[in-house]
């Protein structure tokens, strides 16, 4: 949806999608991203340029997003809630979050203890990432 203070007015622009949780705005201000929990997907919906209004597929992800954030080099940060194919028992890790490019492609993973439930991920200038986590 968007608001727009000048006239008090909401206008919604995405319809119809599953469970959106997280939304971030490209770096140079072109589209918005919003990942969609049940697909585990993230959607790019156009906000500018020849395709403004229109949405389209932008990645596939391997589990289910809870938050997304730019990543402060063109790329995004995507909290992953929880694995889409869980391992086998007895492997007590699991992905926690992935970064993924400025065009849909997957360029790093963060793993670690399956007891721990990432809500967001952020990435600081100096490099380090910090995990906001389900209580």
């Amino acid at each position: 949806m968007k608001y727009s203070p000048q006239t008090n007015q909401v206008t919604v622009l995405l319809s119809g999608v599953t469970y959106p949780n997280g939304i971030a705005i490209s770096a140079d201000r072109t589209h918005l991203l919003v990942g969609l929990t049940g697909p585990c997907k993230l959607t790019r919906y156009w906000i500018r340029g020849s395709k403004a209004y229109t949405s389209e597929p932008f990645a596939y992800l391997p589990g289910y997003p809870d938050n997304v954030r730019p990543d402060g080099k063109g790329g995004y940060w995507v909290a992953l809630h929880r694995e889409k194919y869980e391992l086998p028992f007895g492997l007590d890790r699991h992905l926690l979050a992935i970064r993924i490019g400025a065009e849909g492609e997957k360029l790093q993973e963060m793993k670690g203890p399956k007891n721990v439930r990432p809500t967001e991920v952020v990435e600081r200038e100096d490099g380090k990432i910090y995990l906001a986590l389900d209580p």
